[in-house]
């Protein structure tokens, strides 16, 4: 199967903001788009029989009115629809490992009223091993919608305890197709030795982060090579890294976070700094595997 970005439409406004986000990726990277709905009473496809009448109406307008709104915005695009009679949490998972990434709508805090969020995103997020990005959906505005994550930079979270070649792979692939800058930032709480009646021991911190903005230098140089032309800043915050990246991410265009890769006997989770990435980031959150 040639290469292609997926994205899931439920029909919701973040769904639709999700597929514009995944037109501009797919076009920047020469990709195939593939739109994605799943529904389990999908039935073989009638012939001869008033539009009224077909049980596949809805699902078939779902993907059909997605499609013609992105192939207007996006002309030399190749988009295909993809109507599949499972569940969604299935289809989506089956579709990522066939995905140069997946990309899915997000209501952020509000799981209660999210379907994508609650449901089907965090446990695809969990499971998945490609790429998973979530976006929300912009304010409406006049004229033709934004495309959600344009502005501002790429944020990649690092936190140095491990391989993340898969994670820095993606953001800086995907800061060089946009043209954007790149800043890595890796949060440290200080530790119970470095606190003193006062305050910090400020030449213990100082070590700290010496130590740290060391390990991360060694962990992009070989990124910085491989891609020149991208302008690479880094930070190292001691506070709780789950607080450094969400304020890092103000302001950019997307936010990189990684997920372990877990072996089949233990239970999908997330850890605490991609949580706080998909409940809290205004911008689109990539959440990638690694070992």
């Amino acid at each position: 199967m040639e290469p292609v970005v997926t994205v899931g439409l439920d029909g919701s406004p973040e769904s639709l903001a999700a597929a514009h986000w995944a037109a501009d990726e797919a076009e920047r990277r020469k990709l195939t788009l593939r739109l994605l709905h799943a529904w389990p009473l999908l039935v073989p496809e009638p012939t001869r029989i008033p539009a009224e009448m077909d049980q596949n109406y809805w699902a078939k307008r779902i993907v059909h009115n997605a499609k013609a709104e992105l192939q207007a915005r996006h002309p030399g695009l190749s988009i295909v629809g993809n109507l599949v009679a499972d569940n969604a949490q299935d289809a989506l998972l089956q579709a990522a490992s066939e995905s140069e990434m997946i990309v899915l709508g997000s209501r952020g805090l509000e799981p209660v009223e999210s379907y994508f969020l609650g449901d089907i995103s965090l446990p695809v997020v969990a499971r998945a091993e490609r790429p998973v990005v979530l976006v929300r959906a912009e304010a409406p505005e006049e004229g033709p919608p934004p495309t959600p994550g344009t502005a501002g930079g790429v944020v990649v979270a690092l936190k140095l305890h491990g391989p993340c070649d898969d994670l820095l792979e993606f953001a800086f692939a995907t800061a060089a197709a946009r043209g954007m800058p790149l800043r890595a930032v890796h949060g440290r709480s200080v530790p119970i030795h470095a606190r003193v009646p006062w305050g910090v021991d400020h030449d213990v911190t100082e070590e700290i982060t010496q130590d740290a903005q060391n390990q991360l230098s060694q962990a992009l140089r070989p990124w910085r090579e491989k891609f020149p032309r991208v302008e690479v800043a880094d930070s190292v915050d001691l506070e709780s890294p789950a607080k450094a990246v969400v304020r890092a991410a103000k302001g950019a265009g997307l936010l990189v976070v990684g997920r372990r890769k877990h072996r089949p006997a233990v239970a999908p989770r997330l850890g605490s700094v991609a949580t706080a990435a998909i409940h809290h980031a205004r911008c689109p959150v990539a959440v990638v595997a690694h070992d």
